[in-house]
């Protein structure tokens, strides 16, 4: 098998020791451009997992990188001169040349041919001389670009630039510092990878770089001005760069991983943001999978490639989305170096969603305690079961029921089905429970099973509901989200084809503008006129009464998800010329006009909430500083809470998916506006809960499926921390329940010797 190996960075020449050592007479040969010891930056850090797959694969190679490994636990955060230190953490680093060293002494020892200094041949004619091409060429790859329209590469620029330098001695920890500015804030990232030299990266939005004159310096002068900006962590020496220049980072998704009989490697075939120091990890991690894949299917490149990338895309899609919030977390780093220290420290501990509160109090119980109590948890008690009070309601727990729409209505009337619904997860220790959008109008439905508010017999039914919450699960608050279908109505329930028009009996539908959601299957709305909003904003008001004289607790306006009042809001749903149109001031009129009229006839003493989609994701959409805006009008007007959700509006989206996928918007809302906000999206423990409050990227947090799979979601939550208290009460007939039961038997003998 002959095999070629474009790039000789630590990826392309690990997959070339290991395929020559799987198969000692396999013809592989690299080629690298630059010289043996030409690299960019400085250090590596490797994870205990990378090294147990390095360990097991190739001995030798794991005991010469360990010779020159520093090892380290801490984990320093500089906040305002304050140093914070969290412990337990476990490092290990190496210089990028000591790594180049080994791999390249590793490949000569086993018979690997290196071409360096050599430009290699273009993959199309490696392809043709070869039996497989490896692209591990980087992320600017000459394959992929020759390629793409095989590859289908995505590349995402971003905000900040950075630059990677070294200083000539050895941190003691890995190390976070902010500059704050005249320009804006700076960051630092600086961690050991010898005995004496420490990588040091300096970062910063693209618009302080250039205030800051960055854009006009050479290398030597980059590096003196950032010595300059953290001389006392330098402890006043310099720092020094290797053909450093200022970089935006980029990130690579390619929807295919190889094309014929070539393959990308590396950088080439994705990239994730160096804060949470992950590419030379997913290389090597790379070719130990490519190499286990062409082993395990012999004769069969084709299996062994499609292997390959079945086995390695969902691990890198995971890691690019944790990537992804810890560069999202830099970019919007100025938005939290106001928060008090620890939390901050805890905040920034915790951004990439990898490490959580239940990460943290195993590895350093006592800075995590200290968090705890900055955030006021009585002894023994977790985040998610302080108490919050939001006007004159006091919520027992941070826990809300999201509103999920159940479809089982009839003729706008809950029924049995919606108390029990409700009912149940009030009694399973919810803080807040929230209904389905509750439609103001026959009209304003989104199915012919939707709830309403707008009769008498409907307002009667709710109030059955609210009586049995407050009287059977006392201290849970019950809330009602008020909404109207727009273009997103008269369409079956979501079980018989979700967004899909009746069959019939259709009813007339009204939005912002004549757009249908579904082009030519959905109905074509009428776009409202003057007239037809002010009996709307009427509705609105009169489900609002109605709603405050059924015992409602808290009461939300739907202006979210393609809805009614979210078509308003987003530019490609709402095209109209008149003061409900155009700018953003224009598009907020209508949902601000309904929100004061709501505000108007909801007691005062009661609190209302507001849900958004503060993305559209889709080209041309609401982003999220339009959210910010649209969050900061809202308050404005008095919202006590923003619920921060996402997507939904148009059916091109492209959501990024993922865990507490939406939480960074909710995050953003909250640290720059300074306004209580509820987020959503894909949470699904307690112990991400607890990480999204002690960081104060959220106040409540919301959640749906959970609640579905299990009705008593937070009082497990409380059992499974050995919380016992007042925020999670167990109900009285409930209480022979609270500990988990036995499984299995139990009183089996221990053994007692263990006999030669």
């Amino acid at each position: 098998m002959r095999i070629a190996v474009i790039g000789g960075g630590p990826g392309g020449l690990y997959a070339a020791a290991l395929l020559k050592r799987l198969g000692p007479d396999r013809r592989i040969e690299v080629w690298e451009r630059n010289t043996p010891d030409d690299t960019f930056g400085f250090g590596v850090v490797l994870s205990d997992e990378t090294l147990g797959g390095i360990e097991h694969a190739d001995p030798e190679v794991y005991r010469a990188l360990e010779r020159e490994f520093v090892r380290w636990d801490d984990i320093d955060v500089v906040h305002r001169g304050r140093i914070l230190t969290s412990g337990g953490h476990g490092f290990a680093a190496l210089g990028r040349r000591a790594l180049l060293r080994i791999l390249h002494e590793r490949c000569a020892g086993l018979g690997v041919v290196l071409h360096t200094e050599r430009e290699a041949p273009p993959a199309a004619a490696l392809a043709a001389a070869y039996d497989l091409v490896i692209a591990a060429d980087g992320v600017h790859s000459r394959t992929r670009e020759a390629h793409a329209d095989a590859f289908e590469p995505r590349i995402t620029g971003h905000r900040c630039r950075y630059i990677w330098l070294a200083a000539d001695f050895a941190f003691d920890a890995f190390r976070f510092e902010v500059a704050e500015t005249e320009h804006g804030v700076v960051q630092l990232h600086a961690y050991p990878y010898s005995a004496d030299s420490s990588t040091v990266i300096v970062e910063m939005r693209e618009e302080v770089w250039r205030a800051a004159g960055f854009d006009l310096c050479d290398e030597a002068e980059s590096a003196a001005r950032c010595a300059k900006l953290f001389s006392e962590a330098l402890r006043g020496r310099p720092l020094r760069g290797n053909n450093s220049t200022w970089t935006a980072f980029r990130t690579v998704v390619n929807a295919h991983w190889s094309h014929g009989n070539t393959v990308l490697l590396g950088d080439a075939a994705h990239t994730a943001h160096f804060s949470i120091g992950s590419g030379t990890k997913l290389a090597v991690e790379d070719a130990l999978a490519l190499a286990a894949c062409v082993e395990e299917h012999p004769g069969d490149l084709p299996a062994a490639l499609a292997a390959y990338e079945a086995e390695r895309k969902p691990v890198v899609e995971s890691t690019q989305r944790a990537a992804a919030a810890s560069l999202r977390w830099f970019e919007e780093l100025a938005g939290y170096v106001d928060q008090p220290p620890r939390q901050f420290a805890f905040n920034l501990l915790t951004r990439s969603r990898r490490v959580t509160h239940g990460n943290l109090r195993l590895r350093d119980p006592r800075f995590t305690g200290t968090v705890e109590q900055d955030f006021g948890c009585p002894p023994g008690t977790p985040p998610m079961f302080t108490p919050l009070r939001l006007r004159g309601l006091t919520l027992r727990n941070r826990v809300v029921v999201s509103p999920m729409d159940m479809y089982s209505a009839t003729d706008g009337v809950p029924g049995d089905f919606h108390l029990v619904h409700l009912g149940s997860r009030a009694l399973g220790g919810a803080g807040l429970v929230m209904t389905e959008m509750v439609c103001v109008s026959p009209e304003g439905r989104i199915t012919p099973g939707c709830a309403g508010l707008y009769t008498a017999e409907q307002a009667a039914a709710w109030t059955r509901i609210t009586d049995f919450v407050h009287a059977q699960a006392p201290g849970a608050a019950l809330g009602v989200q008020l909404g109207h279908s727009g273009r997103k109505g008269s369409t079956r329930r979501m079980w018989e084809g979700m967004d899909q028009p009746l069959e019939n009996g259709n009813w007339p539908l009204t939005a912002a503008s004549p757009l249908p959601y579904l082009p030519g299957v959905s109905q074509v709305p009428h776009a409202l006129t003057a007239a037809e909003l002010d009996v709307i904003r009427a509705q609105f008001t009169e489900a609002a009464t109605r709603a405050a004289a059924c015992g409602f607790d808290l009461l939300e306006l739907h202006c979210a998800h393609g809805y009614l009042l979210s078509g308003f809001l987003s530019p490609l749903t709402n095209h109209r010329t008149d003061q409900y149109g155009g700018s953003l001031a224009n598009r907020l009129r209508f949902p601000l006009e309904v929100f004061d009229a709501v505000r108007g006839a909801w007691p005062a003493d009661r609190p209302m909430t507001v849900r958004i989609s503060a993305t559209d994701w889709a080209a041309g959409g609401t982003t999220a500083e339009d959210a910010v805006a649209i969050a900061r009008a809202f308050a404005e007007h008095g919202v006590d809470a923003v619920d921060v959700s996402t997507g939904q509006v148009v059916p091109d989206e492209r959501p990024e998916y993922g865990r507490s996928y939406q939480t960074p918007y909710a995050d953003r809302i909250r640290n720059e506006l300074n306004i209580p906000v509820i987020a959503v999206g894909a949470i699904s423990s307690w112990d991400d809960v607890n990480s999204l409050l002690l960081a104060g990227r959220a106040d409540l947090c919301a959640l749906a499926r959970p609640h579905l799979y299990d009705p008593h979601w937070t009082l497990h939550a409380a059992a499974d921390q050995g919380y016992t208290g007042p925020a999670a009460p167990w109900p009285a007939p409930y209480r022979a329940g609270s500990r988990t039961p036995p499984t299995g038997r139990t009183d089996a003998p221990k053994p007692r010797l263990t006999l030669p």
